[in-house]
């Protein structure tokens, strides 16, 4: 398959991940008020998909028990789409009742990891999925799937493309409407990001793709530009660069909006996103959680710097 020149790849899509992923790892709670400020700031941006909120268990992740009343608050307007993480049938009950845009579930690679992250084998949530593919789409709300630990298990070590391809196919067959392979305790690299999207897309090639990238080990914008180069035009990153799962040990933050942004633009690639107003409410999120932003573009600041 030949890969697109850089400057064939006029527009790439950021979901923003920072209200759900970006806070389920850290101590402090956010009130339900910052949260939904979080969200108000993020569509002021210009981010037109947010993963809002996710509905599972609160003795699981207390972050996230609050989540219908942030639904409640968020700003609703024409062309913005709030993406709301499932993981049962009675998390897509919640969701629907929420009226989320999208929902999206998790189903991680290996055995060992979603026993741990959702107490039930890859088997199961897998059975769980279609399950709620099937009734988010009789709802009319489109699915997603999310293939977390697609690169490697903190478990289990290395996680075999022939198992991200099979559940590709099953996400396929039941009507999902992205796909997205998660990094999610950063050890991908960049010749990983382009093999698993060309198996990818082989084995699902009408769904598109998205890809979710942590900087654990300092890959995770090397890998978002690989997926660029592949053709993927929508990645997710939290602003700020906060985040982590609970469930991983050693787990860090996504790739930080703001500074995916900086490699993008610099790159020609249309976001449709202002990085300024990104990098503030970055500097906002960190005061509120109460610890220095992992970004970078806040502290060293654009190139060419803006005008006086």
């Amino acid at each position: 398959m030949k890969e697109p020149d850089r400057e064939s790849v006029l527009h790439t899509t950021l979901v923003e991940v920072g209200p759900r992923d970006g806070l389920q790892n850290e101590d402090v709670i956010l009130s339900t008020e910052d949260k939904i400020e979080l969200i108000r700031r993020s569509v002021a941006a210009g981010i037109r998909r947010v993963e809002a909120v996710s509905f599972v268990h609160p003795q699981r992740v207390p972050q996230m028990a609050d989540a219908e009343e942030v639904m409640a608050g968020v700003p609703r307007r024409d062309g913005v789409s709030y993406i709301g993480l499932v993981l049962n049938r009675r998390g897509l009950d919640r969701a629907l009742a929420a009226r989320v845009d999208e929902v999206n579930v998790v189903v991680v690679a290996t055995d060992t990891f979603c026993v741990r992250n959702q107490g039930c084998t890859t088997a199961e949530a897998l059975d769980a999925w279609d399950d709620i593919a099937a009734a988010a789409i009789e709802a009319g709300v489109p699915a997603s799937m999310t293939i977390a630990a697609a690169f490697g298990c903190p478990f289990e070590g290395e996680t075999a493309p022939s198992q991200v391809v099979e559940l590709a196919r099953r996400a396929r067959d039941a009507g999902a409407v992205e796909i997205a392979l998660a990094d999610t305790i950063g050890v991908g690299v960049p010749g990983q990001v382009r093999e698993l999207t060309r198996r990818v897309r082989e084995a699902a090639p009408a769904v598109p793709l998205r890809f979710h990238f942590h900087n654990t080990r300092n890959t995770g914008y090397a890998n978002a530009i690989a997926a660029v180069e592949e053709g993927v035009t929508v990645l997710d990153a939290s602003t700020g660069g906060f985040g982590g799962c609970p469930f991983a040990p050693a787990a860090t933050g996504n790739i930080a909006t703001e500074d995916l942004l900086y490699s993008l633009h610099r790159m020609g690639i249309d976001t449709g996103v202002s990085m300024s107003t990104v990098v503030d409410t970055a500097d906002w999120l960190g005061d509120r959680l109460g610890k220095p932003t992992p970004a970078l573009l806040g502290r060293a600041g654009t190139f060419p710097a803006p005008s006086p």
